[in-house]
């Protein structure tokens, strides 16, 4: 990546300016090395601050409440071309470009553009667990129950702290008449979050045989689709893994 080349050119120049003060290329490593590390780091806050802009742009127009499925379509491709503004970064910092995929590929999931949510998802960062837990409910749709679980999985990875996603991959599980499974998915949820009453509350519904309530984990459960809601939650907000960038290193 472009910033990492750009910092250690700057670190070897530093050490090269030492040894050219007459002393020994040794007495410059640290010098050099710390100078890399400042400018790595700067880099990386530049490029961090041009995605959050991006990011900030996205998530104020998708704040509010669409008036209609054209109107929600409308902002979702808008936004997605603000999306791809940023990934003309992906060679300057780590990690950049799969970060933007998952958002996009999340945004197109909510307007129902699985085709295309689903090559965004392929190239989406392995960490966001809202992008891999939505495309785990993508393959739940397509009937591709091997599909289903590894992105589940991936998902309940990332995201084993964030009770929605134990929930929602138990939910699809029972669809696919496998309770043994989804037990055993609660019950590992559970051990992750010992205490998450919601969670709790799922894993007892099961266990006696009730049906599985989604309702505590609204409205982050509406942006799965996987149920009609009473009203459309805004596509930005309600929760979940909001549109924000994190640089990672």
């Amino acid at each position: 990546m472009y910033n990492l080349l750009i910092s250690l050119a700057v670190g070897i120049v530093v050490a090269l300016l030492v040894k050219l003060a007459n002393f020994s290329i040794w007495a410059g490593l640290v010098p050099g090395l710390i100078a890399a590390v400042i400018t790595f780091f700067f880099l990386g806050r530049r490029v961090a601050g041009q995605i959050q802009a991006l990011m900030t742009t996205v998530q104020s127009d998708l704040q509010s409440q669409p008036t209609s499925k054209k109107d929600a379509e409308g902002r979702v491709e808008r936004a997605v071309k603000t999306l791809e503004k940023g990934l003309v970064y992906d060679k300057w910092q780590f990690m950049v470009g799969p970060e933007i995929h998952a958002q996009i590929g999340m945004l197109k999931y909510m307007v129902k553009d699985l085709d295309g949510a689903l090559v965004h998802f392929k190239k989406g960062s392995s960490r966001n667990y809202m992008a891999k837990a939505m495309e785990g409910a993508l393959y739940f749709q397509r009937n591709d129950t091997p599909a289903m679980k590894a992105a589940f999985e991936a998902a309940a990875k990332s995201g084993k702290k964030e009770a929605i996603v134990w929930a929602v991959y138990a939910w699809c599980l029972l669809q696919k008449k496998e309770k043994d499974e989804a037990l055993r998915v609660l019950g590992r949820g559970v051990e992750e979050n010992p205490k998450d009453e919601k969670l709790k509350a799922s894993l007892g519904q099961l266990q006696n045989d009730k049906r599985l309530k989604m309702k505590p984990y609204e409205p982050m459960w509406w942006q799965f689709g996987l149920e009609t809601p009473p009203m459309m939650p805004p596509m930005g907000g309600g929760g979940g893994r909001r549109m924000q960038f994190v640089t990672r290193r």
